[in-house]
């Protein structure tokens, strides 16, 4: 059974919340502000639903602290619908991001695709587990990711894109192409901008250059590309 961490000062959220997941069998554990998520943390939740703003802390704080150990998935959840936010979000090292007021169903079904993502990777390996493309190597097995030797830290929705990207290398792939490919759910609607920011953390923690980049490369108009 799933483990669902639920960090949010809101009693009444944290209870639909908890009716819905429970509902899809999910255990369901509340952290009402940042003190008690930092101890839940040390139970080990296979996913986390974090809120921004909390009584004793800020949400990118945990979320920044949670990415230094852990490589669950993260959905954010704000009461502000700025860009700016949500962008500061994803580049804490969140997966993905949900605004308030928002549909419990709609929680759910974000939950079951981050969830499903994550045991994708821990399927029984064949030989097609390891991808190799200068100098990169990416396990999807053990979710490592290693470039000249040196391993880099990836967040779940970040290490789906690079594997869609190497797996169908030599194609441009459009912003909403990759958007669905990464999240396939009916509930989501197009996010362009997402995948830019996610692009963009990419490369930094690759160490590529956006102007000259040696892995993802833009084509502009069209989407992002990994030369054969």
């Amino acid at each position: 059974m799933d483990k669902i961490l639920i960090i949010e000062d809101d009693a009444d959220i944290r209870k639909i919340l908890k009716i819905y997941l429970e509902g899809e069998s999910y255990e369901v554990r509340e952290a009402e502000n940042g003190a008690e998520a930092m101890k839940q943390l040390t139970k080990q939740p296979d996913l986390i639903i974090l809120d921004l703003m909390l009584p004793d802390t800020d949400g990118l704080s945990i979320c920044k602290s949670i990415r230094k150990k852990y490589h669950y998935p993260i959905i954010m959840v704000t009461a502000k619908n700025a860009d700016q936010d949500k962008i500061l979000g994803l580049s804490y090292g969140a997966d993905d991001y949900i605004t308030k007021p928002f549909n419990p169903l709609e929680v759910v079904a974000r939950v079951k695709a981050q969830l499903r993502r994550c045991k994708e990777y821990d399927e029984n390996a064949i030989d097609t587990d390891k991808i190799y493309h200068k100098g990169l190597i990416l396990n999807k097995k053990s979710k490592q990711v290693i470039i000249n030797e040196k391993e880099i830290k990836l967040t779940p929705t970040e290490f789906k894109i690079l594997e869609v990207l190497l797996q169908r290398r030599g194609e441009v792939l459009s912003g909403e192409e990759l958007f669905h490919l990464i999240w396939e759910n009916e509930y989501y609607s197009k996010s362009t901008n997402t995948i830019t920011v996610h692009i963009r953390n990419l490369r930094e923690k690759m160490g590529d250059s956006p102007e000259k980049p040696e892995y993802i490369k833009t084509v502009w108009g069209v989407g992002y590309i990994i030369e054969a």
